[in-house]
C-alpha cells in the first residue's frame, strides 16, 4: 500500500491548483488550460511514471483481494489523493496526445494515462467517486488509433522531424519539443493531415507496447463494466477493435475462446477479437443491439473496405494482410454463431444480405465476398438457408449488374457445398430452394440471356464450371437442361416478379443494419429479359448456345465457347460435326481474344477426348487455318498448339508405344490430314515455312520419321517428310529411293502419299548424281505414258519432272522440257486424233482415259509452248464444238456468239468437256491469239451454258486469263460477275472467291456494277455464301479500300430500286437479263435491300455517317424538291427507301450512342475519365449535328413535305417517321428547329409524346406474345424485318388499315410493308365524305393537329376533308368541349384551300442561283 502511495506522489497531485482542476471538469474534458510548466517537467522526470502507477494499482483491480479493492478509495482520502485531481491530470496528458503532430513522448504519456484511467474505472466504486466521464472515456477509446502514426509504413520525407531518440552517433539528446499553444483542443477533424514525422522501429515498438497496455486495461474493464446504456461508447469500442483486427499480422490461427486470460494474448488482433467477443456477451445488453454493432463493423472487414466518417466506404487494396483479416472476421462470426446460435442467426442473415447489397463489380472482391457468403451460410439451419437462397434468387433479378454478377458467384460457391436434405423444420414452400437443381436452373442457367453482356458471359462461364465441380448433383442438373424431356427452370410467375426496389439499390454511407426487404417490381421486362426464355422448354438449347457464340460482346462469346467445350467434354451434348463446328468456326472470330479462346477450348477438348475422330478433325479445322491469321499473336498460338500436339510427340519407330496417348494422337492427326482433311495441307505447309528457320528439324527427328515410312503410319510420315525435306539436314537418300522404286513399280494405292513421295523426290533431286537423275526421269516419263495415274499424281509427276530438269543454264532446262514434255504432248495429240478424227473413234470412248490425256496435255503444254501446234488447238476445239461445225477448215474463225454447250445429245460427256475447257485455258495462257479467239466464246458460255462443271471451269479459266491478259479480259468482268447470281451455289461461291482474289491483287477495279453485284451476294439464299461475302468485303477488301462502302452507298439505293432517271447515278451499261437477275426492286425485296443497307452502314465511320446523311439530302431529297426527279411511283419507292435509311439506327453516330443496355459505368478513375470525355464529345457532336440539320436538312424536309401533301403521297408517313427518329436527340428543341412550319412542329411534337407513351406498352405486348407462343427466336428469313417501319410494325402497335380498292388491298403492297408505328398513326378518313364524323376519345384528349398520325392507312389526304385546329381560347366551356368531340369535314363541292407556300429552297438551288448572279 505504501508503494502505491509513493507511486501516486510522482504525479504531484497535491501541487495542482484546485482552480485548474475545476476548470478542466467544467469544460468536460473538451480542452484544458496548460499545466504549470515546472509541475509538468517534474511529472515527466520519470518517463515511466504512468506505467509505474498502473502496475502498482493493477493488483487492486482484481477480484482476488476484496478488502483491498473496497478500501482503495478510503486510502486515497486518507493520503490526500484527490480522484478529481487525478482524473484532471490524466486528462491533460491524454488530450496532449491528440494535438496535431504530437511527439513520441506525448503519444506515450497519453496512451499510458488513458490506460491508467481505464484501470481506475475497473476498480469498484469508480462511478460513486465520479471517476467515470462519458467524454473522457470515449477519448481514451480513440487514443490507439490517434497515437499510432498513420504514415508509419511510408517513406520518410525530407523535411520530416527527427526521432525523439536523438542522434545515436553523436550521443546528443534531441531538443525538447516546442510548447503547445496556451489552450489545447481536441483535434476532431480527421481530414487534416498530420505533419510529416519519422519514427524509428524502436519508437513504433514502444507505441505498440503502450497500445497493448491500453487495450488490456479496456478488456479488463469491459469484463465487469457494462455498456448497456452507453451506445456511443459501444460504437467507439467496436470501432477500435475492428480497426485493430488488421493492425498487424498474426502467426498461426487465432483462438476466439473467451476463457483465455488477457495477459496471455500477445497480438493486437487477438486482443481485438477478445474484446469483440466480450461485447457480444450478455453483460452488455440482453438484446442484439451490441451484437448488431459488431456485425455491422465486421461487414466492412469482410467486404475489404475501409469506413470513414462523413464519407462513403472505400475499397482497400488487395493484399495478404487484408485477406487474412477478412478470413479472421469470418471465423470469428462463425464462432459467435456457434456460441450464441439462437441470438445471432437473425443477425447472420442480415449480415449476408448486406454483403450482397454492398458488393462491387470488381471480380476479385466479388469472388472473395462469395466465398464469405458461402462460409457464413454453412452455419445456417436448413430453414434459414432456404429462405436466404430465395432472397438471393430475387436479388439476382435486380437492375444492378454487380448484383446479378455476385448472385452467380454465390450460387457457384453454394454448389461446391454438399446438398442439403429436407428436414422437418423446413417449410414445404421453401424446400425447393435447398436443392442444387434450383441454383443451376434458376440462377446460373436463368441468366444466360441477361440483357447485360457481362452477366450473360459470366452465367455461361459459371454453367461451364458447374460441370467441373466435385458435386455430381451440379453435373446432373446441367444434364437435365439438355435432356430431350426438358425441364421447367422457373418458379411460379408470381415468385419470378420479385426484385429489389430501384431506390434501395444505391450504397448508403449510413445504411441501417437491418433486413433488406423485397418488393414487387412492375418492370420485369427492363430488368430481366432472360426470365421469359427461362420458362421455355429446352428443345432449342443448343441453338441458343450457337447464338451466344455470335454475341456482339467479346467476353460473352468467350464464355459461350467455354460452356460449349464443357458440354462436349462431359457428354452433355453429342460431339457431332455440327456442335464441334461451333468451336472450330470461332477460331476465325473478328476478335483476337476470342480466336485464342476457341483454340484453347479445342486444346482442352482434344486432351479430354483424344480418341474421338470428330474432335480431332474439329481441332485441325480450327487450329490449322489460324496459321495464316492476320494477327501475329494468333499465328503464334496456332503454331504453339501444333508443336505441342504433333511435333513434340514424333519419335522413332523403336520408341513408339501405342499405349502412349500423346504419340497415338499425333499420328492420328497426321493421318486425318492425309485423308479427310487433305484440304488443310496448305496451312500445314505454312507452319513448316515458319519453323524451318528455327532449326526445329534435327537429323534425329528426320531419321525418326524415315523409320515410319513403312507400315500403317507411312502416309503420315511421308506427309511430314514432304514438308521438311526442302529445309531439313541431309536425308538418307537410299531409303527414299527404295521407296520410290517400290512406288513406281506398283499401282497407286494412296494418292496423297504418292504425291508426298514425289514432292520429296523433287526436293532431293539437286543432291542426286546424274545416273540416278536419269533413271528417275525415265521412271517418271514411263509412268506418265501409261496414263493410268490419278489426275493429282499426273500433276505432281510433271512438277517433279520439272525440278529434275532444272539447271543453272536456262537453255539446258528448255531443251529438257521440250524433249520430255514435248514427247507427252505428242502422245496426247496422237490419242486425241485417234478418237476424234477416226470415223469409229468416238463410238467407244474411254472417258477416263480421254480425261487423263486432256489433263496431261494441259499440264505439259505449259512447259513447252513451242511444241504445241495449231492441230492441237483444233482437236481440243473439236471436243467443245457441235458436230455439225467440226467441218470448219483449218484457220476458220469460230463464231464469237457460239457457246460451248449447244451440243447435240450424242456429243461428248460433260466431264470431258469440263476438262477440255481447262486444257483450252492452259493453252490460251501461252498463246495470246488463241485467247483472243476463245474469250468471247467463254463469255457466251457463262450466259447460256447449262452444264454446272463447264460453267464453273470457265469462271476459273477466265479469272486466270485476267491475271495474264489483264487489259483484255477486264472487259469481260461483267460477264464473270453475272455468275454471282448463278442458279448453282458452287458457281456463285467459285465466282465470289476468284473475283475477290483479283480485286485483292488489283487486277480488277471497282468499276461499273461490280460492287453492287458483290453486295447482292450478302442476301444470297445460301447463308454460307452470304457469310463468305461478308468476310470478303469486310476483312479482305474494305481494309484495302476504306472508302469503298461510303462511295457506293447512295448509288446502292438507286441501283437496288432499279431507278435510272437520275442524271448521275445508276448509268453503267447492263443488259436486260443482267438487270432482272440482280434487281431488288419492289416491296417483295425490301427486306433484302435493307439488310444490305444495314451491313454497309455498320462498317461506316462516324465521319462517313455524318457525310452520307448530308449527301442523301442533297442528292436525293433535294432532287425531288427541285423537280429534277419526278414524283411518280418509282420516285416514291426511292424516297421511301431514303427516309427509311435515314431512320435506321445504324445511321446514328456512335459518339451519340449511350452505353450498352444493362451495363453500368465502372467506378474506377479511368472509366470515370472516359465517361466525362464521352459526355463532352457527345455534346460537341450534337451541336455540329444540330447545325447541319438546321442548315441542310430542315429546309429540304419542309419543302418536300409540302410537295408530298400536294400530291397526296403516302411517302409522307416515312418523312414523319424520319423526323421522329431524328428529333429524339433534339427532344426539347422541336418548336425552335421547325419555326418555319408550325403545323409540322406540332405534329412532330405530338408523335414524339405519343411514341414515348406507347413504348412501354409495346414492350409488354411483345413479351406477352413471346410467352404465349413460346418462340425462342425468329426464323431466319430474308424478308423478316425489312426497314425500321416493318420492325416497328411487328412490335405490337395497332396497325389497322383502311379498306381500299385495287392493289392497296393486298398485304404485300409497298405501303403496307413500310408501315411505321410511330409515323403511321393517322386518323382514318372515309373515301366518301360525310358532314360529321364522331371522333375517338384519344383525339379529344390529345388536342392535336388533325394530320397527326393515329392509325396507319393506305392513303392520306392533307388539306382537304379535315377541319382546322381548334383554338385554345374556348377551354373550360362545356359547349366547346362537346364541339371538340366532333370532326367537321368539308363539303366535297367546296374548293380546297391552297396550302401555304413557304419560301424555302434546297441548298443546291441556292448555290445555283448564287453562281448565276456572280
Amino acid at each position: 500500500m505504501m508503494e502505491l502511495i509513493r507511486a501516486f506522489q510522482l504525479l504531484k497531485l497535491n501541487s495542482v491548483s484546485k482552480a485548474w482542476v475545476d476548470a478542466v471538469w467544467d469544460f468536460e474534458f473538451t480542452h484544458t488550460d496548460p499545466l504549470d510548466p515546472v509541475l509538468e517537467e517534474e511529472i515527466k522526470e520519470n518517463p515511466d511514471v504512468f506505467k509505474t502507477v498502473y502496475m502498482q494499482l493493477l493488483p487492486f483491480s482484481t477480484d482476488d483481494n476484496d478488502d483491498n479493492t473496497q478500501s482503495i478509495w478510503v486510502v486515497f482520502g486518507e493520503n490526500g489523493v484527490s480522484p478529481k485531481a487525478l482524473v484532471a491530470v490524466l486528462s491533460y496528458f491524454i488530450l496532449s496526445a491528440k494535438v496535431k503532430s504530437p511527439s513520441l513522448e506525448q503519444r506515450q504519456c497519453g496512451l499510458q494515462a488513458a490506460s491508467l484511467y481505464l484501470l481506475l474505472l475497473k476498480i469498484p466504486g469508480s462511478v460513486a467517486n465520479k471517476v467515470y466521464h462519458q467524454i473522457l472515456f470515449d477519448t481514451c477509446l480513440n487514443m490507439p488509433l490517434k497515437c499510432w502514426p498513420q504514415d508509419s509504413g511510408k517513406k520518410r520525407k525530407k523535411d520530416s522531424v527527427k526521432s525523439s531518440q536523438g542522434d545515436p552517433k553523436s550521443g546528443k539528446r534531441s531538443k525538447p519539443p516546442k510548447k503547445v499553444s496556451e489552450e489545447m483542443e481536441i483535434d476532431g477533424d480527421e481530414d487534416d493531415e498530420e505533419e510529416a514525422m519519422y519514427f524509428s522501429a524502436q519508437d513504433l515498438l514502444k507505441i505498440r507496447e503502450d497500445i497493448v497496455m491500453l487495450v488490456r486495461a479496456l478488456l479488463r474493464l469491459l469484463e465487469k463494466f457494462s455498456l448497456k446504456d452507453k451506445p456511443q461508447s459501444t460504437d467507439s469500442c467496436v470501432q477500435l477493435f475492428t480497426e485493430l483486427t488488421n493492425f498487424e499480422p498474426v502467426i498461426g490461427d487465432l483462438s476466439f475462446s473467451q476463457e483465455r486470460n488477457v495477459d496471455q494474448l500477445e497480438s493486437l488482433p487477438e486482443l481485438a477479437y477478445h474484446g469483440l467477443g466480450i461485447l457480444c456477451s450478455a453483460i452488455h445488453g440482453e438484446g442484439d443491439e451490441c451484437r448488431r454493432r459488431v456485425f455491422r463493423k465486421l461487414l466492412y472487414v469482410i467486404l475489404m473496405m475501409k469506413t470513414q466518417e462523413r464519407s462513403k466506404p472505400c475499397l482497400l487494396a488487395s493484399s495478404q494482410a487484408v485477406h487474412s483479416a477478412r478470413d479472421q472476421a469470418i471465423r470469428f462470426i462463425s464462432h459467435i454463431v456457434d456460441e450464441q446460435r439462437e441470438a445471432t442467426l437473425p443477425l447472420l442473415r442480415i449480415l449476408v444480405q448486406h454483403i450482397c447489397h454492398q458488393m462491387v463489380e470488381k471480380s476479385e472482391y466479388r469472388t472473395s465476398g462469395a466465398q464469405a457468403v458461402g462460409k457464413l451460410m454453412a452455419k445456417m439451419p436448413c430453414q434459414d438457408y432456404a429462405a436466404l437462397v430465395k432472397w438471393i434468387h430475387n436479388y439476382s433479378r435486380n437492375n444492378k449488374v454487380a448484383f446479378r454478377m455476385f448472385a452467380l458467384d454465390v450460387a457457384m460457391v453454394l454448389l461446391e457445398q454438399d446438398e442439403r436434405d429436407v428436414d422437418d423444420t423446413v417449410d414445404p414452400g421453401l424446400a425447393v430452394y435447398l436443392s442444387h437443381r434450383f441454383l443451376v436452373h434458376n440462377i446460373v442457367y436463368g441468366h444466360r440471356n441477361d440483357v447485360s453482356p457481362s452477366v450473360r458471359g459470366h452465367a455461361l462461364h459459371c454453367l461451364a464450371q458447374c460441370l467441373e465441380l466435385r458435386s455430381q448433383n451440379a453435373t446432373k442438373c446441367v444434364h437435365e437442361l439438355f435432356s430431350n424431356t426438358g425441364s421447367q427452370t422457373m418458379l411460379e410467375t408470381g415468385r419470378s416478379e420479385h426484385t429489389l426496389k430501384r431506390g434501395e439499390t444505391g450504397q448508403k454511407t449510413a445504411m441501417t443494419f437491418r433486413t433488406i426487404e423485397l418488393t414487387k417490381h412492375k418492370s420485369i421486362t427492363t430488368t430481366r429479359r432472360s426470365d421469359i426464355s427461362a420458362s421455355l422448354q429446352n428443345d432449342d438449347t443448343v441453338t441458343l448456345f450457337k447464338k451466344h457464340v455470335s454475341d456482339p460482346k467479346t467476353n460473352a462469346r468467350k464464355s459461350a465457347l467455354e460452356t460449349v467445350m464443357s458440354l462436349l467434354k462431359h457428354g452433355v451434348i453429342s460431339c457431332s460435326a455440327e456442335n464441334l463446328s461451333i468451336l472450330s468456326d470461332r477460331c476465325r472470330d473478328p476478335a483476337v481474344s476470342v480466336k485464342k479462346k476457341a483454340m484453347q477450348c479445342l486444346m482442352d477438348l482434344l486432351a479430354a477426348l483424344s480418341d474421338n475422330v470428330d474432335v480431332q478433325e474439329a481441332w485441325l479445322r480450327g487450329v490449322l487455318p489460324a496459321v495464316i491469321d492476320s494477327e501475329s499473336s494468333v499465328q503464334e498460338k496456332a503454331l504453339e498448339c501444333l508443336d505441342l500436339v504433333i511435333l513434340t510427340h514424333i519419335k522413332s519407330q523403336g520408341k513408339y508405344h501405342h499405349n502412349d496417348t500423346s504419340q497415338r494422337l499425333a499420328w492420328d492427326l497426321l493421318g486425318l490430314m492425309c485423308e479427310k482433311c487433305e484440304d488443310l495441307s496448305r496451312y500445314f505447309s505454312k507452319a513448316f515455312s515458319v519453323w524451318s528457320p528455327q532449326q526445329k528439324f534435327t537429323p534425329a527427328f528426320v531419321n525418326g520419321l524415315l523409320s515410319h515410312t513403312e507400315g500403317e503410319r507411312a502416309a503420315a510420315a511421308w506427309l511430314l517428310l514432304a514438308k521438311i525435306a526442302s529445309c531439313s539436314p541431309k536425308l538418307n537418300y537410299s531409303t527414299v529411293l527404295e521407296t520410290w522404286e517400290k512406288t513406281v513399280s506398283s499401282p497407286v494405292t494412296s494418292v496423297s502419299m504418292t504425291c508426298h513421295i514425289l514432292s520429296v523426290m523433287g526436293d532431293i533431286s539437286s543432291n542426286l548424281n546424274e545416273d540416278t537423275k536419269s533413271r528417275v526421269v525415265d521412271d517418271l516419263i514411263g509412268w506418265l505414258k501409261t496414263f493410268s495415274l490419278p489426275l493429282e499424281v499426273i500433276s505432281s509427276c510433271v512438277d517433279t519432272l520439272l525440278r529434275f530438269g532444272k539447271s543453272e543454264n536456262a537453255q539446258d532446262t528448255l531443251r529438257f522440257l521440250d524433249r520430255f514434255c514435248g514427247e507427252l504432248v505428242s502422245i496426247c495429240e496422237a490419242y486425241l486424233s485417234s478418237v476424234i478424227l477416226n470415223e469409229n473413234g468416238a463410238e467407244n470412248i474411254n472417258v477416263d482415259l480421254l480425261v487423263k490425256h486432256l489433263f496431261t496435255l494441259g499440264v505439259a503444254s505449259l512447259h513447252c509452248p513451242s511444241k504445241v501446234g495449231k492441230r492441237i488447238f483444233l482437236l481440243v476445239q473439236s471436243i467443245l464444238t457441235p458436230s455439225e461445225q467440226q467441218g470448219h477448215a483449218e484457220g476458220d474463225e469460230l463464231p464469237a456468239s457460239q457457246p460451248l454447250s449447244q451440243f447435240k445429245p450424242n456429243s461428248m460427256p460433260t466431264v470431258v468437256r469440263a476438262h477440255a475447257v481447262i486444257a483450252l485455258g492452259k493453252l490460251c495462257l501461252q498463246h495470246e491469239e488463241l485467247m483472243l479467239k476463245y474469250l468471247p466464246v467463254f463469255a457466251r458460255e457463262l450466259e447460256v451454258g447449262t452444264e454446272l462443271a463447264v460453267r464453273s471451269n470457265v469462271v476459273v479459266v477466265m479469272c486466270d486469263l485476267c491475271v495474264r491478259y489483264t487489259n483484255t479480259v477486264s472487259r469481260y468482268i461483267p460477264n464473270i460477275s453475272a455468275c454471282l447470281r448463278d442458279k448453282e451455289p458452287i458457281v456463285r461461291e467459285q465466282t465470289l472467291i476468284m473475283l475477290t482474289n483479283l480485286l485483292q491483287e488489283e487486277y480488277v477495279k471497282w468499276k461499273g456494277a461490280l460492287f453492287f453485284r458483290f453486295a447482292v451476294v450478302l442476301v444470297d439464299p445460301d447463308p454460307t455464301i452470304a457469310d463468305l461475302c461478308e468476310y470478303c468485303l469486310v476483312d479482305l477488301l474494305l481494309k484495302k479500300s476504306p472508302l469503298m462502302f461510303s462511295q457506293h452507298f447512295i448509288e446502292c439505293i438507286f441501283h437496288f430500286n432499279s431507278y435510272e432517271k437520275h442524271k448521275k447515278y445508276n448509268k453503267f451499261p447492263q443488259s436486260e437479263s443482267e438487270k432482272s437477275r440482280f434487281s431488288l426492286k419492289g416491296p417483295q425485296n425490301q427486306g433484302k435491300r435493307f439488310r444490305i443497307y444495314k451491313f454497309l452502314l455498320k462498317n461506316f465511320t462516324d465521319e462517313q455517317r455524318f457525310n452520307i446523311t448530308t449527301k442523301l439530302c442533297q442528292d436525293i431529297l433535294a432532287s425531288f424538291v427541285d423537280s429534277d426527279l419526278p414524283l411518280d411511283s418509282d420516285g416514291s419507292e426511292l424516297l421511301a427507301d431514303t427516309f427509311d435509311v435515314l431512320s435506321l439506327k445504324e445511321m446514328k453516330l456512335t459518339a451519340m450512342s449511350g452505353p450498352a443496355a444493362g451495363e453500368e459505368p465502372q467506378e474506377d478513375e479511368m472509366a470515370m475519365a472516359k465517361a466525362v470525355l464521352q459526355v463532352a464529345q457527345k455534346k460537341l457532336v450534337s451541336q455540329v449535328q444540330k447545325r447541319n440539320f438546321v442548315e441542310n436538312v430542315i429546309p429540304i424536309v419542309i419543302s418536300l413535305k409540302n410537295m408530298l401533301e400536294e400530291h397526296h403521297s403516302p411517302v409522307i408517313k416515312h418523312l414523319m417517321a424520319y423526323l421522329q427518329v431524328t428529333m429524339q436527340d433534339f427532344r426539347s428543341e422541336v418548336k425552335e428547329l421547325f419555326a418555319g412550319d408550325e403545323q409540322l412542329a406540332a405534329e412532330v411534337e405530338y408523335n414524339l409524346k405519343h411514341f414515348e407513351k406507347q413504348k412501354q406498352q409495346q414492350e409488354e405486348q411483345q413479351m406477352e406474345k413471346q410467352l404465349a407462343s413460346f418462340t425462342l427466336s425468329p426464323n431466319r428469313n430474308g424478308n423478316t424485318v425489312a426497314s425500321p417501319a416493318q420492325a416497328a410494325n411487328q412490335s405490337g402497335f395497332d396497325t389497322r388499315t383502311q379498306a381500299t380498292k385495287g392493289p392497296a388491298q393486298t398485304p404485300k403492297s409497298a405501303d403496307a410493308l413500310r408501315r411505321r408505328t410511330f409515323a403511321g398513326m393517322v386518323t382514318p378518313i372515309r373515301r366518301h365524305p360525310s358532314l360529321t364524323v364522331i371522333s375517338t376519345g384519344r383525339a379529344k384528349q390529345a388536342g392535336r393537329a388533325i394530320s397527326t398520325p393515329q392509325v396507319s392507312i393506305n392513303e392520306v389526304t392533307f388539306g382537304e376533308q379535315v377541319s382546322a385546329i381548334c383554338s385554345e381560347s374556348g377551354k373550360g366551356n362545356k359547349d366547346v368541349e362537346e364541339e371538340e368531340s366532333i370532326l367537321h369535314l368539308m363539303s366535297p363541292e367546296q374548293q380546297k384551300p391552297v396550302p401555304r407556300q413557304w419560301n424555302v429552297e434546297s441548298p443546291l438551288v441556292q448555290k445555283t442561283r448564287t453562281r448565276k448572279r456572280l
